[in-house]
């Protein structure tokens, strides 16, 4: 007999006073708000302007969470268009069931339109954002422990998630919790993320390929532990295949990123004022911050240049500016003696 295991909600619902508050959205809007809290402090740090990344949020949300849907409705078509289903629940996303793989894509997509109103490179935007957005994964997955889903095989370990509900064919005892363990996961990502971020000064879209590339390699094995019905393709389930598949993208996209356009792109927002330090993410080479020289920065003449050591010419021309200079500064010393008295 197991001696401690994570109790399951009896309900997934919350309720403040009379208004119902569903965990699975509590979960997935608390994610997007810090997402977009990380976000705005990394962008801000590269050179952006505060309220850029909400904007373009606005966007991104939305093409992402129809996107989740669609991709888990129609791998997971079964679930709505199969005998003795109704498949009007396909619309009732507060049950959850979102695809992390379309919501990605789709979010990806919003993204593209908001950064092109704003006149901004998709890249440098998923580049900032790409820990928030392994945060709000890691939020988001408690979602589906509200609603008792997404665990593994049976195990009497003492974190094991105790499964109450017999809908869907469920039946009720103690599973690996593989929505803790894709959680975790996602917070690991992050970090990793921004510390590479940090110590490489990742850019033009590595920083996003990087978290890609290492959420589907934990994604994999999380999905392997899986037993709640999933199509199957050689024996792998389709999400096994689809990190796979995924991972060998991402990682490509890095290596001939970094041979193409190496480092990282000094300005990402034109007309941005009051750059930050870059001290969160090390972004040492944002403007403001000492970092790289813009093109604008080469182009102006130096210190040296405007005001520095003037050579002398050969017949003496140099002497008889610097004794001009010194009878103009006597003469303006004077002038201001007179007006101070």
């Amino acid at each position: 007999m197991e001696l401690a295991y994570i109790p399951s909600p009896s309900s997934g619902v919350l309720y403040l006073g009379p208004v119902p508050l569903r965990g699975y959205a509590f979960c997935i809007i608390i994610g997007v708000f810090v997402a977009v809290w990380l976000g705005n402090k990394r962008w801000i740090a590269r050179g952006g302007r505060p309220g850029t990344v909400a904007d373009i949020a606005v966007w991104a949300v939305p093409f992402g969470l129809v996107g989740g849907r669609l991709y888990h409705v129609i791998t997971d078509y079964q679930l709505y268009f199969s005998e003795g289903r109704d498949w009007v629940d396909a619309f009732k996303i507060w049950e959850g069931g979102l695809g992390i793989w379309g919501a990605i894509a789709f979010g990806a997509l919003g993204a593209w339109i908001g950064c092109r109103r704003r006149g901004i490179p998709l890249p440098a935007y998923a580049d900032a954002v790409a820990p928030g957005i392994a945060f709000a994964q890691a939020i988001g997955r408690w979602g589906n422990w509200f609603n008792q889903e997404l665990y593994g095989r049976p195990t009497d370990l003492p974190w094991a998630v105790e499964i109450t509900s017999s809908a869907d064919g469920r039946v009720p005892g103690t599973y690996h919790p593989t929505f803790l363990y894709e959680s975790l996961w996602c917070i690991g990502v992050a970090l990793l993320v921004i510390w590479a971020d940090r110590r490489f000064r990742l850019g033009h879209g590595r920083a996003f390929a990087l978290y890609v590339a290492a959420y589907c390699v934990g994604r994999f094995w999380i999905e392997y532990m899986r037993v709640d019905e999933a199509h199957e393709i050689l024996g792998l389930r389709l999400n096994n295949w689809t990190s796979v598949l995924v991972f060998l993208l991402a990682v490509l996209y890095i290596v001939l990123s970094a041979r193409k356009r190496p480092g990282r792109e000094p300005v990402v927002e034109p007309g941005a004022e009051g750059a930050g330090t870059g001290e969160d993410t090390g972004d040492e080479d944002t403007p403001g911050a000492g970092g790289e020289k813009t093109v604008e920065d080469a182009e102006k003449p130096s210190t040296a240049d405007a005001g520095g050591d003037r050579p002398e010419a050969e017949d003496g021309s140099g002497e008889r500016a610097a004794s001009a200079d010194e009878a103009d500064g006597g003469a303006k010393d004077g002038a201001g003696s007179a007006r101070k008295s």
